[in-house]
Order: C-alpha cells, then sequence, then structure tokens
C-alpha cells in the first residue's frame, strides 16, 4: 500500500471530518501531504535504517543481537533531523534520506528547486520529465492532486560521493571520515556502496480540476529527494567516541556545503536493536493437524527485540496515537503514509512502515490477485479482516488486515471524532476459511518494521498451516532468478519488507480502488522498467520470467507496467494510457485477447 498522495494530517483535532462515504471525502485518504509544514506533535523521528548488519534469522525469529547496526541519515531541506543511538556501538550507514523543496503559484516543473534552496546549486542541465501519474481520489475540496516525476540531470546520473564524519560539539573530527560512493544511475558497479539508488525530483499539484484536468492551477509543490539504502556486504564499520556530538555529511555534488546531523548518545536503552515476529495459530488443530474447510482460525503475533524481549505485552498492541503522537519507545511502527506520502519506485516506499498479516493458499493455487478491493472495504465498522481473493473469482483464497484494523487505521482519519486512533490494538485477528477451501497448504504472513535509536529494520515472518489434508503443497511460481541481481546486501531477505518467500506476497499486493498499481506482478514490473540499474536487456522477459507461457496473459497492466506507449490501433480499440502503473482505469486487469501477444520480441523464449 502507498498512500499515493498522502493525507496531511497536522493534528487530530484538525482532520477534516466526512460527511459521506462517497464522494469527494474519500480523498482525504490521499490529499497532497508533501506540502504540509506541520508535523505530528512530537519530537523529530530518529534518522532511520534498513537492517544489513542483522541476518535473515535474527529478522525471522529472536535471536542475538546484530554486532554491528544499520543506521539512516535524513536531511531535511538543508537540516540534519537530529539522531540517538546507542553508546559504544558499532554502526554502518546503511540508509541517507536527502530532500529539498520548494512551492510555487505557477506552473514551472521543478524550477523552483534550481533557483533556491538546498539543491540550487547542483547541475541540472538535462532535466526531463519523466512520468506522470494522478492521485485517484479527490481532494475534499473536490479538486484533484498530479504528481510528475522528473529524472536525467546531471546530478542524479553522475557518480558522486557522500562522507560521514563524526564530530565534536566544535566541530572537530571525532573519528574517521566514511566516504560512501553512490555509483551511476545507469550501472551497478562493485564499488557502489548500497544496493538502492533513486535520485529525482517531483512536481506536485494540488488543486487539478479533474485527474487529467489541471488547466488553471495555482498549488505546486517541489521536492527533489535523494534515497540511498541497503548498505551492500562489507559496509564500513565505526564507533562513536563519547565526545561525539554530530555527523558531518559531505556530498561532492555539493562541495563546501556540508550538512550537520545532531547526535545523542543513550546508555543502557530499555531495548536491543534489531526486530523479530512471532507468529502461531492459538486455534488448535484437528487430531491430524490440519484444519477442517470452513474453520474460524485465531492467530496471535509477538514483536521483539534482536535479543528477544517483547516490544509489547501480550494480548495488546499500542493504539495508532501512541505510535504515532505519543511516546513509543520499543519503536514499534505503523502506517505513516499520511504523513509522509510514498508512491511506487519514486518516492519513499521504505518508510511507509505498514504492519499488516496475511492469509493465502492453498499453495498450489498461489498466484496474482486481480480483484480490486474499494475504500469501503477498509471502512465497513464490522469487517476487521478484508477478503482478497476467493476460488470460484480469483483461483486462490486469500484474506488481510491491517494494524491497526483498517477500520479503525484509516477510518481514525476520516472521522476523529469516533476517537479511533485512541483504541489500543490487538495482537490476535482470525481468518475465515471458506466452506469450498481446497486441501493443501495455506500460508499466513505478517511484516512490519521497526524504528528503534537509528534503526529502521523490517522483518516478515510467514508459518504455514494444514487445511484438508495433511499432504504439503508447493507454490508454482512464475518468475525466479531474482539472486542473480538481489545479492551482496540487495537479497530479498533485506530489501523493503525482509521477505525473502516471493509465495507470500498476493495476498497483501492486491489491487485497490485508490491505488490500483498493488499488485506485485505490476510493482516488479513497474520498478525493473524504469530502473536503469537493471542489468538485463528490458525486452529479455525469460531474465525472470520460467517460461513462455507465462508471458502470454495480456492487459493494460500486464503489458503497460512496462511499456510506456502502444500502437494507435491499441488506442483507438482500448483507449489512451492514463497510469504510468497499470495504463487505465479499473478495467486494465483484464485479459484484452486470448489471440495476440502469444511471443514477445526479445523475451529469451
Amino acid at each position: 500500500m502507498s498512500g499515493k498522495g498522502a493525507l496531511c494530517v497536522p493534528s487530530h483535532s484538525s482532520v477534516r471530518t466526512p460527511g459521506r462515504i462517497k464522494g469527494v471525502w474519500l480523498a482525504a485518504l490521499t490529499l497532497f501531504g508533501v506540502g504540509c509544514s506541520e508535523q505530528p506533535a512530537t519530537t523529530a523521528a530518529p534518522a532511520t535504517s534498513l537492517a544489513q548488519g542483522l541476518s535473515e534469522a535474527a529478522a525471522m525469529r529472536p535471536g542475538p543481537v546484530a554486532s554491528t547496526v544499520g543506521l539512516a541519515l535524513e536531511v531535511e531541506d538543508g537540516a540534519g533531523v537530529p539522531l540517538k543511538v546507542r553508546a559504544g556501538q558499532s554502526f554502518y550507514i546503511n540508509v541517507i534520506d536527502v530532500r529539498a523543496t520548494a512551492t510555487a503559484s505557477r506552473d514551472e516543473g521543478v524550477d523552483g528547486l534550481r533557483q533556491a534552496g538546498d539543491f540550487a546549486g547542483l547541475a541540472w542541465q538535462g532535466l526531463s520529465l519523466a512520468d506522470e501519474e494522478p492521485v485517484l481520489l479527490s481532494n475534499p475540496d473536490g479538486t484533484f492532486t498530479r504528481r510528475r516525476f522528473y529524472r536525467n540531470a546531471q546530478w542524479m546520473e553522475q557518480p558522486s560521493i557522500f562522507t560521514v564524519q563524526p564530530v565534536d560539539a566544535q566541530g572537530r573530527p571525532t573519528g574517521r571520515a566514511i566516504p560512501l560512493h553512490i555509483g551511476k544511475d545507469d550501472s551497478r558497479k562493485s564499488n557502489d556502496d548500497f544496493f538502492i539508488r533513486r535520485l529525482r525530483a517531483i512536481q506536485w499539484t494540488g488543486d487539478c480540476r479533474t485527474a487529467t484536468d489541471c488547466t488553471g492551477a495555482k498549488k505546486f509543490s517541489e521536492e527533489a529527494l535523494v534515497e540511498l539504502r541497503n548498505a551492500r556486504t562489507g559496509a564500513t564499520p565505526f564507533t562513536l567516541s563519547p565526545d561525539t556530538r554530530a555527523l558531518r555529511l559531505s556530498w561532492s555534488a555539493r562541495p563546501g556545503a556540508d550538512y550537520s546531523i545532531p547526535v545523542e548518545q543513550v546508555e543502557n536503552p530499555s531495548y536491543a536493536y534489531g526486530f523479530a515476529i512471532d507468529v502461531k495459530a492459538v486455534t488448535p488443530p484437528r487430531a491430524d493437524g490440519t484444519y477442517a474447510p470452513g474453520a474460524a482460525i485465531t492467530f496471535q503475533l509477538a514483536l521483539r527485540d534482536g535479543a528477544g524481549k517483547r516490544l509489547h505485552p501480550e494480548g495488546t498492541l499500542p493504539s495508532y496515537n501512541e505510535v504515532v503522537f505519543g511516546q513509543n519507545e520499543p519503536g514499534i511502527q505503523y502506517y505513516r503514509a499520511f504523513f509522509d506520502s510514498t508512491t511506487t519506485y519514486y518516492r519513499r516506499k521504505h518508510r511507509e512502515r505498514m504492519l499488516m498479516t496475511q492469509i493465502i493458499g492453498p499453495a498450489q493455487r498461489i498466484q496474482a490477485i486481480r480483484t480490486i478491493v474499494d475504500l469501503d472495504a477498509f471502512l465497513d465498522p464490522t469487517q476487521d479482516v478484508q477478503t482478497i481473493g476467493t476460488l470460484e473469482r480469483d483461483g486462490v483464497y486469500a484474506q488481510f488486515q491491517t494494524f491497526p484494523p483498517s477500520n479503525k487505521l484509516f477510518g481514525g482519519a476520516f472521522f476523529p471524532e469516533q476517537k479511533l486512533w485512541d483504541v489500543p490494538g490487538k495482537d490476535t485477528w482470525t481468518y475465515q476459511l471458506p466452506a469450498n477451501a481446497e486441501p493443501g497448504t495455506y500460508l499466513v504472513s505478517v511484516k512490519g518494521r521497526r524504528v528503534y535509536l537509528g534503526e529502521d529494520i523490517p522483518a516478515s515472518r510467514t508459518i504455514e498451516i494444514q487445511v484438508g489434508s495433511p499432504q504439503h503443497t508447493e507454490a508454482k511460481l512464475t518468475t525466479g532468478h531474482c539472486e542473480n541481481c538481489h545479492k551482496d546486501g540487495g537479497e530479498l531477505s533485506k530489501v523493503l519488507h525482509g521477505n525473502d518467500n516471493r509465495a507470500a506476497c498476493a495476498a497483501c499486493h492486491a489491487p485497490l480502488g485508490f491505488e490500483l498499481e498493488g499488485p506485485i506482478v505490476v510493482r516488479a514490473h513497474f520498478i525493473h522498467a524504469r530502473s536503469d540499474r537493471f542489468d538485463a536487456p528490458k525486452q529479455q522477459c525469460a531474465t525472470c520470467h520460467l517460461g513462455p507461457e507465462t508471458v502470454q496473459r495480456t492487459s493494460k497492466a500486464a503489458c503497460l507496467s512496462c511499456h510506456k506507449s502502444y500502437p494507435d490501433s491499441h488506442v483507438e480499440k482500448f483507449g489512451p494510457i492514463e497510469s504510468m502503473y497499470v495504463g487505465g482505469g479499473r478495467e486494465s486487469f483484464q485479459q484484452c485477447t486470448g489471440s495476440c501477444h502469444k511471443t514477445h520480441p526479445g523475451s529469451g523464449f
């Protein structure tokens, strides 16, 4: 879930109260949030990071604390976000997020960033518009938001180096300087220090007449972003001396203009670094170890630090307000795109931080789900769990639940007078197997993130249950070879959700009425098609697909998540391209034809 244009909630009391479930107020979910200057009423959030130093085993279950911890550094309009860290700990740099912003009352693209502010001195030559995408839901005043994504400026394309220097209160070095090579946009090199490198600029238009017409708009915001994350294997470790008070961050693209990130070292913190998730079925199976079709099965999670200490009392989870607006010492995280909008590939997906669970099965039936889940289902006060897939309709059964449940998570934004964000959470939930559940193995997963003393770490846990038969069944995935590229710090066990079980993706990644690009097949296509650091030819389907039959299902979403255009004959028959992700609207997941496109030129099959 990307929260495509985040709801800007300066404080809970200021959230606009909608009057109906359909119409203009639905857009509150995706309000243009980039221009929001007011933040939740807490101290600044600690800088964040993905856990490179934590082993896969520690991410999946309680275990020993990582000896070296990945730190995240953040800079906002030239100011370093203060960082708290554990004293005496060994670290490495795992994330760097730098953002510069500007506003305008006319459509100037992102020229305001060139003319003033933190990135004005960068080399902007070569900048070009790469993509654009509207936010599907209207704003509360009936207008719409458009996003335009810019690439190819020299500072985005060319190699550069960040340098981190620990300093004392007077700015004197307290340790060695650590150079971090970010490499080029169009190639991966062995000396790159980060697996993910994304530099771009975005223009947000906040008062468009319709989703496709911004004539006369006057509310423009601009931002330039540096996103570096997932340190490569062999990242340089360092320990801060007791007199260190800041990290000086230098960037070769901005010579002589250093950033300062204040540092506070904490002695004997209450929790260890690291993050692990336990999941268990509370409802006992039958004598043969299986569950009957139609059974209601209750599950329970436990969130722990890397030493196995609970982050919450058994039976409860903190309320949304406690996590986002209050004091949440253990670092539990919930969905945050209300305040820091995220966009697949282009903007800060690692900061969305959804805590979520899914069930999908039977394993031998696992496939992409193309049925759209509308916002009404999220807001239904009688349903904590959403049914995403059915055997009859989708060929596979799937349900998911967010934490807090979506009717409180999103309902709390729409209906603040109901104080749904104050409701304490539960660490249990119940999935209802369908009466016609096919025998086999079913996968139950939980994924989330933890932010604690400078570490922003993902974790996922998947367990299996048997339904109808003790015979174990396996998923038959149609893609593979991910490890050929996803290695040396970019393993699937480390990026984004920290999940290397690709069978456990489809239920969470369903198309949503307010976010059609949800399916993992769409996101995988889009990210690899847009990334110039993907080594193989883009038309060579065999790089990832395992057989020619796996590229023969034609739909707008399948084709236009990679291709940026199609022939005039297709425009006449299927309509113009309206979405950079799926090509069109809700029809984009329907199979166009069963007789065309049996092969793909250059596919390798």
